[in-house]
Parts: C-alpha cells; sequence; structure tokens
C-alpha cells in the first residue's frame, strides 16, 4: 500500500504535466486536473500515516476522494472514458475488499454503482445534445452492473477465505505456542525431578564424606588437651596447625554443601559459556562419592581451555546420570574414566567409559527411549538416559554409545565449541 500510494502521489503529475505539455488541457478538464491534484496530495498524506500506524484511517482518507474523483469525472465526461480505462475503478474496489474488509467492499460497490448512474445519466444527456438514442446510451448499462457484481462476489470470497485462513493458522499458531510452553514445562519439571533423583542418591555418599570431615575435625579439637604439655612456643605452631587443618576440613565441607544445594535447586535455565575441564574437575567429589569404593574413579583432563555453551546444572546432571548408569552396571567394582578431548577445532568431547556387564544392540538402541529401563521397578524410572539425550541434543550435539555384553560401555558427548581455543592436549 505505501508503494502504491508514492505512485498515485508521484505519477498523477506527472501525467498531467505530460498532457500539459502535448497541449492537451482544456478548460473542461480544469476540475478533473483539481480532483487528481487532491487524489495525489492526499495519496502523500495517506503514506504517511501509515509509516505513523494509522492504516485503516488512511486507506479510507484515500478512497473517499478516489470515489468522490471519480463521480465528478463521470458526471462531466460520462462512462465511456472510463469503460477504455478501468483502473481507477477497479483499483477502488480491491483496496477497500482486500484491505479494509467485506462490508467496506459493499459499500464501495453500491457507491460505485451510483458513480456509474451519474455517468450514465450525464451519457444519456450527451446523447440528447447529439441527437443519438437514448437507447444506445445506455448499452453498456448491463454488461458494467453484471461485471462489476461478478467481481465484488470474487473479491467477497477471496477476502472471507483469506480471513478464514489467516484465522485458522492464528489459531494453529496459539495452539502451537500452549504446546510448546506445556513441553518447556514438562521439560523443566523433569530436569528437576532428575535433580532431586540425582540428589537423593549422592546423599549417602555425602553423608560419608561428611563424617569424616568431622573425624577430623574433632580429632584437631581433641588434640587441645595435649597442647598445654608443650613448650609455649611449640604450643603455639601445633594450635595453628591444628587450626589450619580444622579450616580446610570445614572449607570442603562448605563446598560439598553449596555444590550439593546449587544442584538440587530449581532455577530457569542459566545459559553460560564454562571450561569442560574445569566443570569436570569440580564435579569430582560429587563422582567419587556417587560410585561405591570397589569403583576407582579416573579423569583424564585438558590442559587448554574446552569452552562449552549450556546450563552448567544440566552438563553435571548429565554427567551424573551416565555414571550412576555405570555405578550399576559395576556391581562387583571396576573402572570408570571420564575424559575430555578436542578432535576438531569446532568440538569438544567427553568421554565416559566404564568396563561393566555392557549392553546387547536390542538395548543399545533403546537406552533413550523415555521410560525404557532394564532394571527393577524400585531401581529407577528409565528418564535418566532419555533426558540426558535430550539435552544434548538441545545444545546441538550428539551423544554415541559403544556396548557390547562383557566389555563394557562407552558413552561419547560431542558438543560445539563455544570459542577458539588452543590445538589438541591432554593430560592424565
Amino acid at each position: 500500500m505505501q508503494l502504491l500510494l508514492l505512485f498515485y502521489g508521484i505519477l498523477l503529475p506527472a501525467n498531467w504535466a505530460w498532457r500539459i505539455v502535448a497541449g492537451e488541457f482544456s478548460a473542461g478538464s480544469q476540475l478533473i486536473f483539481a480532483g487528481d491534484m487532491l487524489i495525489s496530495v492526499l495519496a502523500l498524506v495517506s503514506l504517511a500515516m501509515i509509516r505513523r500506524g494509522h492504516f485503516r484511517a488512511a486507506i479510507m482518507l484515500f478512497l473517499a476522494p478516489q470515489v468522490l474523483s471519480l463521480a465528478i469525472t463521470f458526471a462531466l465526461v460520462g462512462v465511456m472514458p472510463q469503460l477504455i480505462d478501468p483502473a481507477p475503478t477497479m483499483l477502488t474496489l480491491t483496496i477497500s475488499g482486500l484491505v479494509l474488509g467485506r462490508g467496506a467492499l459493499w459499500v464501495v460497490w453500491a457507491l460505485l454503482m451510483g458513480v456509474f448512474a451519474i455517468g450514465f445519466a450525464t451519457n444519456i444527456r450527451l446523447a440528447a445534445e447529439a441527437g443519438v438514442s437514448t437507447q444506445r446510451a445506455l448499452r453498456d448499462l448491463p454488461a458494467v452492473f453484471i461485471s462489476y457484481t461478478l467481481i465484488t462476489i470474487i473479491l467477497d470470497r477471496t477476502v472471507s477465505a483469506l480471513r478464514e485462513s489467516l484465522a485458522e493458522s492464528n489459531t494453529r499458531g496459539l495452539e502451537l505456542q500452549r504446546e510448546m510452553a506445556r513441553r518447556e514445562r514438562a521439560q523443566t519439571q523433569l530436569v528437576h525431578a532428575q535433580k532431586m533423583e540425582a540428589t537423593g542418591r549422592l546423599a549417602s555418599g555425602m553423608a560419608h564424606d561428611f563424617n569424616n570431615i568431622l573425624d577430623v575435625v574433632l580429632g584437631f579439637a581433641r588434640r587441645r588437651r595435649q597442647l598445654y604439655e608443650l613448650p609455649p612456643v611449640e604450643r603455639a605452631d601445633a594450635l595453628e596447625d591444628a587450626l589450619d587443618g580444622v579450616e580446610t576440613a570445614a572449607g570442603r565441607g562448605t563446598d560439598l554443601t553449596r555444590r550439593l544445594l546449587s544442584f538440587s535447586r530449581k532455577d530457569l535455565l542459566r545459559i553460560e559459556v564454562f571450561d569442560a575441564s574445569e566443570a569436570l574437575a569440580s564435579m569430582r567429589p560429587l563422582l567419587r562419592q556417587l560410585l561405591p569404593p570397589d569403583v576407582s574413579l579416573s579423569l583424564r583432563l585438558l590442559e587448554v581451555p574446552a569452552p562449552v555453551r549450556l546450563d552448567r546444572q544440566e552438563f553435571e546432571l548429565m554427567l551424573l546420570n551416565i555414571t550412576a548408569n555405570a555405578r550399576d552396571a559395576m556391581p562387583d567394582g571396576g573402572r570408570f574414566e571420564v575424559s575430555v578431548s578436542r578432535p576438531a577445532p569446532k568440538l569438544v568431547e567427553i568421554a565416559l567409559v566404564d568396563n561393566g556387564h555392557g549392553m546387547d544392540d536390542a538395548t543399545r538402541r533403546r537406552i533413550f527411549e523415555p521410560f525404557f529401563t532394564t532394571k527393577d521397578a524400585h531401581a529407577g524410572t528409565g528418564l535418566g538416559l532419555s533426558l540426558v539425550g535430550d539435552l544434548v541434543k538441545v545444545t546441538g550435539g550428539e551423544i554415541l554409545v559403544d556396548s557390547a555384553p562383557g566389555e563394557g560401555a562407552r558413552f561419547v558427548i560431542r558438543l560445539p565449541c563455544a570459542g577458539d581455543a588452543d590445538p589438541l592436549s591432554s593430560s592424565s
């Protein structure tokens, strides 16, 4: 519409300038010229109104003088010139229907029928002045009425179909938004449930670790009686060593508590860029407590950055879920190894390997299906690895599994690198 109005505002004056240069401007054209200039000015005003957000009012401001100008032109020259160039009447009818709606379409149709009535009245007057029969002046009346009525009916049905299609599209869009919102809520609830489940599994290990910490603190506290028997200088040194030991033990307990609380908290996703190696190193206490004493834990981390972009708590959740499955696959003890590598400049790879009982092909193909589990009903929900698969896909990565009965399992998580890093380098 803006382009159309701009053309009207420019081309109408240009057309009249051409006619004046060609010597086609006459005294009888003055009123038509004034009407066209008014339409040109109002077209530019309507263009400005549309750019300010007043769309419907701008179109009405443009169409009203357009109909008035047609009525003046028909009153002066009759219907014949407009039958030769039907663009103004057709354009007025089309714009009213497609832009303003079906009600405005039929109002403009009625107005145009009135305008044509004025034109045919002028035809009768001019025919009488020329001594031509009235029947000849009205010979185009049926064709005009039928053609414009058919065009209006087609436009009416077109507008109706477009509006129904738009309404259906909007309804589907709203349904899709609601479905996405429901799935997002379900995903959030599932993530939180998995976090709480993992937190529960960690609780027993945490209790054992805290008992060790408390034993250290109590051991240092009980030495206070022995300190009284030492010389003052040695007593001061021994007391300082004891307090340092208490501080170290308390710091470890505080760190474990903080990590457990932050992991189990139900927050919105907090996407960030972090180093996968650093995150794994900080998770060592959690992984160690999740595994039984007869399972050895080995971390092979990069000395150079391995940046990834995702929610750090979900990253920890993925690793804890795989670690828990590895633990269950090694009831008699074994080895569990986690490594970070950069196989390509834009790729970070995390491998988690155990030497447990492994999986057959049928199980391996279904491990990421929701609610699929080989454990007893009270031992698992079948959602852990399903959640891992979903989280990896959301980040734009992939997860690969290699396993065979009696040969353990190897999970490889490949995530997009979040930034440039040094060439591949690793350490044990």
